[in-house]
Protein backbone atom coordinates (compact mmCIF):
# COMPACT_ATOMS: atom_id res chain seq x y z
CA UNK A 1 0.00 0.00 0.00
CA UNK A 2 2.94 2.39 0.78
CA UNK A 3 4.26 1.42 -2.48
CA UNK A 4 1.02 2.77 -4.39
CA UNK A 5 1.23 5.61 -2.37
CA UNK A 6 4.47 6.60 -3.04
CA UNK A 7 4.28 6.26 -6.81
CA UNK A 8 1.03 8.14 -6.62
CA UNK A 9 2.68 11.31 -5.14
CA UNK A 10 5.77 10.83 -7.79
CA UNK A 11 3.04 11.06 -10.04
CA UNK A 12 4.22 8.09 -11.52
CA UNK A 13 0.66 6.28 -11.06
CA UNK A 14 -2.33 7.98 -11.47
CA UNK A 15 -5.29 6.59 -9.63
CA UNK A 16 -8.83 7.27 -10.58
CA UNK A 17 -11.09 9.52 -8.33
CA UNK A 18 -14.86 8.44 -8.33
CA UNK A 19 -16.72 11.99 -7.27
CA UNK A 20 -20.04 11.68 -5.64
CA UNK A 21 -19.71 8.00 -5.68
CA UNK A 22 -22.25 7.43 -3.01
CA UNK A 23 -24.53 9.80 -3.99
CA UNK A 24 -25.28 7.77 -7.19
CA UNK A 25 -27.93 4.53 -6.83
CA UNK A 26 -29.40 2.16 -9.53
CA UNK A 27 -32.36 0.45 -9.02
CA UNK A 28 -34.59 -1.71 -11.27
CA UNK A 29 -38.31 -2.13 -10.30
CA UNK A 30 -38.76 -5.50 -12.19
CA UNK A 31 -35.20 -7.15 -10.66
CA UNK A 32 -35.14 -6.71 -7.14
CA UNK A 33 -31.10 -6.90 -6.00
CA UNK A 34 -30.07 -10.02 -4.71
CA UNK A 35 -33.06 -11.92 -6.66
CA UNK A 36 -33.29 -14.75 -9.09
CA UNK A 37 -33.49 -12.96 -12.73
CA UNK A 38 -36.95 -14.38 -13.86
CA UNK A 39 -37.60 -15.94 -17.37
CA UNK A 40 -38.29 -12.68 -19.22
CA UNK A 41 -34.61 -11.61 -18.55
CA UNK A 42 -32.71 -14.94 -19.51
CA UNK A 43 -31.79 -15.16 -23.32
CA UNK A 44 -33.57 -16.78 -26.05
CA UNK A 45 -30.84 -18.54 -27.59
CA UNK A 46 -27.96 -21.33 -26.19
CA UNK A 47 -30.10 -23.78 -25.57
CA UNK A 48 -31.90 -21.11 -22.91
CA UNK A 49 -35.82 -20.54 -23.76
CA UNK A 50 -36.03 -17.38 -21.91
CA UNK A 51 -37.78 -14.11 -23.34
CA UNK A 52 -34.59 -12.14 -23.86
CA UNK A 53 -36.39 -8.79 -22.28
CA UNK A 54 -33.75 -6.34 -21.11
CA UNK A 55 -35.29 -5.19 -17.45
CA UNK A 56 -35.91 -1.56 -16.27
CA UNK A 57 -33.33 0.04 -14.95
CA UNK A 58 -33.61 3.46 -12.54
CA UNK A 59 -30.63 5.44 -11.38
CA UNK A 60 -30.16 9.25 -9.87
CA UNK A 61 -27.76 11.15 -7.73
CA UNK A 62 -25.47 11.32 -10.56
CA UNK A 63 -23.10 14.19 -9.97
CA UNK A 64 -22.82 17.53 -11.21
CA UNK A 65 -19.78 16.81 -13.56
CA UNK A 66 -21.26 13.82 -15.47
CA UNK A 67 -21.56 14.53 -19.01
CA UNK A 68 -23.33 11.21 -20.02
CA UNK A 69 -24.01 7.76 -18.84
CA UNK A 70 -23.19 3.86 -19.62
CA UNK A 71 -25.15 0.78 -18.63
CA UNK A 72 -23.67 -2.75 -18.21
CA UNK A 73 -24.50 -6.50 -17.35
CA UNK A 74 -21.78 -8.40 -16.57
CA UNK A 75 -21.60 -12.11 -15.13
CA UNK A 76 -18.27 -12.60 -13.65
CA UNK A 77 -18.95 -16.14 -12.93
CA UNK A 78 -18.77 -17.35 -16.39
CA UNK A 79 -16.93 -20.27 -17.44
CA UNK A 80 -14.65 -18.26 -19.77
CA UNK A 81 -11.74 -17.31 -17.59
CA UNK A 82 -13.00 -13.45 -18.40
CA UNK A 83 -16.39 -13.24 -17.80
CA UNK A 84 -19.80 -12.68 -19.70
CA UNK A 85 -20.55 -9.34 -21.36
CA UNK A 86 -24.95 -9.63 -21.62
CA UNK A 87 -25.08 -5.48 -22.33
CA UNK A 88 -22.83 -2.53 -22.46
CA UNK A 89 -25.14 0.56 -23.79
CA UNK A 90 -22.89 3.93 -24.12
CA UNK A 91 -23.61 7.92 -24.63
CA UNK A 92 -26.82 7.85 -23.07
CA UNK A 93 -27.60 11.21 -22.39
CA UNK A 94 -27.45 12.93 -18.58
CA UNK A 95 -31.22 14.20 -19.39
CA UNK A 96 -31.90 9.80 -19.11
CA UNK A 97 -32.74 8.70 -15.68
CA UNK A 98 -34.41 5.44 -16.71
CA UNK A 99 -33.86 2.51 -19.40
CA UNK A 100 -37.46 0.72 -20.31
CA UNK A 101 -38.20 -2.38 -19.72
CA UNK A 102 -36.91 -4.15 -23.28
CA UNK A 103 -35.72 -1.18 -24.61
CA UNK A 104 -32.41 -3.03 -25.08
CA UNK A 105 -33.39 -4.86 -28.50
CA UNK A 106 -30.16 -5.73 -31.11
CA UNK A 107 -31.67 -2.77 -33.50
CA UNK A 108 -31.58 0.28 -30.74
CA UNK A 109 -34.47 1.73 -31.78
CA UNK A 110 -36.15 2.32 -28.35
CA UNK A 111 -32.85 3.23 -26.60
CA UNK A 112 -32.30 7.14 -26.07
CA UNK A 113 -31.18 9.46 -29.10
CA UNK A 114 -27.35 9.22 -29.59
CA UNK A 115 -27.02 6.20 -27.57
CA UNK A 116 -25.04 3.05 -28.55
CA UNK A 117 -24.80 -0.53 -27.49
CA UNK A 118 -22.02 -2.40 -28.43
CA UNK A 119 -21.46 -6.07 -29.19
CA UNK A 120 -21.58 -8.54 -26.37
CA UNK A 121 -20.05 -11.84 -25.61
CA UNK A 122 -23.40 -13.14 -27.47
CA UNK A 123 -21.62 -12.08 -30.72
CA UNK A 124 -24.50 -8.81 -31.22
CA UNK A 125 -25.12 -5.60 -29.81
CA UNK A 126 -28.14 -5.35 -27.34
CA UNK A 127 -29.19 -7.34 -23.67
CA UNK A 128 -28.45 -10.71 -23.80
CA UNK A 129 -30.10 -12.31 -21.06
CA UNK A 130 -28.62 -14.38 -18.23
CA UNK A 131 -28.15 -18.20 -19.65
CA UNK A 132 -25.22 -20.42 -17.75
CA UNK A 133 -24.51 -23.95 -18.16
CA UNK A 134 -26.85 -26.14 -16.76
CA UNK A 135 -25.25 -27.56 -13.56
CA UNK A 136 -23.56 -24.50 -12.58
CA UNK A 137 -24.13 -22.85 -9.19
CA UNK A 138 -26.15 -19.86 -9.91
CA UNK A 139 -24.20 -17.08 -12.13
CA UNK A 140 -24.43 -13.06 -10.36
CA UNK A 141 -25.63 -10.92 -12.80
CA UNK A 142 -24.11 -7.03 -12.13
CA UNK A 143 -26.17 -4.38 -13.50
CA UNK A 144 -23.85 -1.29 -13.21
CA UNK A 145 -24.60 2.64 -14.17
CA UNK A 146 -21.38 4.76 -14.74
CA UNK A 147 -21.58 8.49 -14.91
CA UNK A 148 -18.91 9.77 -17.22
CA UNK A 149 -16.87 12.64 -17.57
CA UNK A 150 -17.74 13.12 -21.48
CA UNK A 151 -20.69 13.17 -23.67
CA UNK A 152 -19.52 10.77 -26.05
CA UNK A 153 -17.15 7.38 -26.32
CA UNK A 154 -16.33 7.14 -29.99
CA UNK A 155 -15.97 3.10 -30.90
CA UNK A 156 -15.66 1.39 -34.11
CA UNK A 157 -18.72 0.39 -35.12
CA UNK A 158 -17.41 -3.98 -34.49
CA UNK A 159 -15.83 -3.01 -31.01
CA UNK A 160 -15.37 -5.52 -28.61
CA UNK A 161 -17.31 -5.09 -24.72
CA UNK A 162 -13.91 -5.30 -23.46
CA UNK A 163 -13.25 -2.46 -24.99
CA UNK A 164 -15.85 -0.57 -24.08
CA UNK A 165 -14.81 -1.26 -20.61
CA UNK A 166 -11.70 -0.04 -20.88
CA UNK A 167 -12.95 3.51 -22.48
CA UNK A 168 -15.65 3.24 -19.62
CA UNK A 169 -13.25 2.95 -17.09
CA UNK A 170 -10.93 5.72 -18.51
CA UNK A 171 -14.02 8.20 -17.85
CA UNK A 172 -16.05 7.33 -14.97
CA UNK A 173 -16.51 9.32 -11.88
CA UNK A 174 -19.43 7.69 -9.98
CA UNK A 175 -21.11 4.20 -10.42
CA UNK A 176 -23.45 2.24 -8.85
CA UNK A 177 -24.52 -1.55 -8.81
CA UNK A 178 -27.00 -4.25 -8.00
CA UNK A 179 -26.48 -7.80 -8.49
CA UNK A 180 -29.05 -10.52 -9.49
CA UNK A 181 -28.33 -14.16 -9.73
CA UNK A 182 -29.62 -16.75 -12.05
CA UNK A 183 -28.73 -21.08 -12.41
CA UNK A 184 -29.68 -23.89 -14.31
CA UNK A 185 -30.07 -27.22 -13.36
Amino acid sequence: MHTIKALAACGLLVLPVLAQADNLRLHSPTIQAGSHLSEKHVFNGFGCNGKNVSPELVWEGAPKQARSFAVTVYDPDAPTGSGWWHWVALNIPTSVTRLSEGVGTADGAAMPPGSVQVRTDYGMPGFGGACPPVGDKPHRYIFTVYALKTEKIDLPENATAALAGYMIHSNVIAKASFTAVYGRR
